[in-house]
């Protein structure tokens, strides 16, 4: 991985925009937000382009980071935010989907006290009928998953404090699903997350996106996240699900033969396993838990953000 365009000036904002054969879209993307944000570090992380990406970010004034090869938005993210050194980072994506003005909308809506800011997309703003579909699954499982209610899981749009955004870097996956990653773990870890209504604009060539591959990505990564910081939410309703189903079936047995099976005591072993297993692992995420906070509080009070990770 490579860099450019350092310097030892520390800026009050970072904005990462990770990119991929978007050289087209580019100039106009950086050169509105170096009108609105002039003091602002603008990082693009060229996640192994084929055309001018690079090339056109660094003519436009940004600090560019070259990843030798495509290695996901997601690893895009992480080289970005490791390197930022605003002590808030704005992540948005570089095909000119968002508008530049509610990066603005997001840094007041932080000002109110909140650790993120996620730009949460109306209907009309999703690519198609399906995509509106699966993501409003998603924030419903979120929800369901995190306590708090979702608006927006898949966004690229939001701001963050960096600190608190660099915790959990460790989980983001190199894909596309960082911007689920982050929201649960941040609702997880008891950080306040807040969403502000933007609509996006139609985005300037092709989607990297898989929908079917990504989706049922996206789906794996919210139960990861769940029982990683949860477990009992995931734990608990699969165990009842087993404990109704052997006394349903012990139930039926006994009415119809007056006899206890074996079906009905695995069924019923089964709740209580999963259970037991459930309860472990919520001492094992919280010990887990402990331990993250208990490494990371010394870093944000004296250590400097490494310029050369």
């Amino acid at each position: 991985m490579t860099q450019t365009n350092t310097d030892n000036t520390a800026p009050p904002l970072s904005i990462v925009l990770p990119a991929r054969n978007e050289a087209d879209n580019l100039p106009a993307v950086l050169d509105a937000l170096r009108t609105r944000f002039p003091d602002a570090e603008r990082i693009l992380v060229d996640d192994g382009s084929t055309d001018d990406t690079a090339a056109v970010a660094r003519a436009h004034g940004a600090r560019v980071v070259s990843h030798p090869y495509g290695m996901g938005n997601g690893a895009a993210i992480k080289s970005g935010a490791r390197l930022a050194r605003g002590d808030l980072i704005v992540f948005m994506d570089a095909d000119g989907q968002h508008d530049p003005a509610d990066v603005e909308r997001l840094l007041a809506k932080m000002d109110e006290g909140y650790d993120m800011v996620v730009g949460a997309r109306n209907a009309g703003s999703q690519a198609s009928v399906g995509r509106l579909a699966a993501n409003t699954f998603y924030n419903r499982l979120a929800s369901w998953v995190t306590g708090h209610k979702v608006l927006d899981l898949t966004s690229g749009l939001r701001a963050a404090r960096a600190d608190r955004f660099r915790q959990f870097l460790y989980l983001l996956p190199n894909g596309f699903s960082y911007p689920t990653t982050s929201t649960m773990a941040f609702f997880r870890a008891g950080y306040a997350v807040g969403y502000l209504p933007i609509r996006t604009r139609p985005r300037g060539g092709k989607s990297h996106i898989r929908p079917l591959r990504d989706g049922l990505r996206f789906v794996l990564i919210i139960f990861k996240i769940g029982t990683l910081y949860s477990p009992l939410k995931v734990f608990a309703p699969a165990s009842a699900a087993f404990a109704l189903l052997g006394l349903a079936r012990y139930a039926w047995t006994l009415h119809f033969s007056g006899t206890f099976t074996n079906m009905s005591a695995l069924l019923l072993m089964a709740s209580a396993l999963t259970f037991l297993m459930g309860l472990i692992s919520e001492q094992i995420s919280n010990l887990m838990y402990a331990n993250t906070e208990m490494r990371q509080a010394p870093r944000r009070r004296e250590d400097p953000v490494d310029d050369k990770s």
